[in-house]
């Protein structure tokens, strides 16, 4: 079996970044390029992307498979059953520091005089000429910058830092 004959790494990577996160106490986050075989509410989706939390906190039912990511959550009080096709993600990272990974933007029939628009969330052009396979890593600059997740994490608090006393 040949590289273009095997299977896409992308649900591989998904649920080793996944697991990653939930390991190291962050909160993954899965960025997502809507179409019409996304199942998520429409009214959070912004852009043509939505950012949903896949934390096990954040949902019920979490199936991390080859083809789908399923799982339910609440929007607005609301249950709602969330079907995202692994194809359709383009990004998963954790979301207290942004670290995770990026994948090509899905090619789906866009016109050759209008390319398919970057993630806003890597400093990475998306190249919809890239093949299935290849991978983008997700890096994510000091300060700000586009590779930035919207939701800031909670900032330390500033000051003198503690120090350690010697009692003898």
């Amino acid at each position: 079996m040949n590289a273009i004959e095997s299977t896409s790494t992308r649900p591989y990577l998904i649920r080793a970044l996944y697991e990653w996160c939930t390991d190291n106490g962050f909160t993954p986050y899965v960025a997502v390029l809507v179409d019409e075989s996304v199942q998520v509410p429409r009214e959070y989706v912004k852009n043509g992307e939505i950012v949903l939390n896949i934390s096990y906190d954040a949902t019920s039912s979490l199936k991390l498979g080859n083809d789908f990511i399923e799982f339910k959550a609440r929007f607005a009080g609301s249950a709602r059953e969330i079907m995202v096709p692994v194809s359709r993600v383009i990004a998963i990272y954790a979301r207290e520091n942004g670290q995770g990974m990026a994948f090509p933007v899905p090619v789906t029939g866009t016109p050759a005089e209008e390319p398919a628009k970057p993630s806003p969330l890597s400093s990475v052009p998306a190249a919809p000429a890239e093949p299935e396979g290849k991978v983008v890593q997700l890096v994510t600059p000091e300060g700000d910058g586009p590779g930035k997740p919207d939701h800031e994490p909670p900032k330390p608090p500033s000051g003198p830092r503690p120090a350690l006393k010697r009692v003898k």
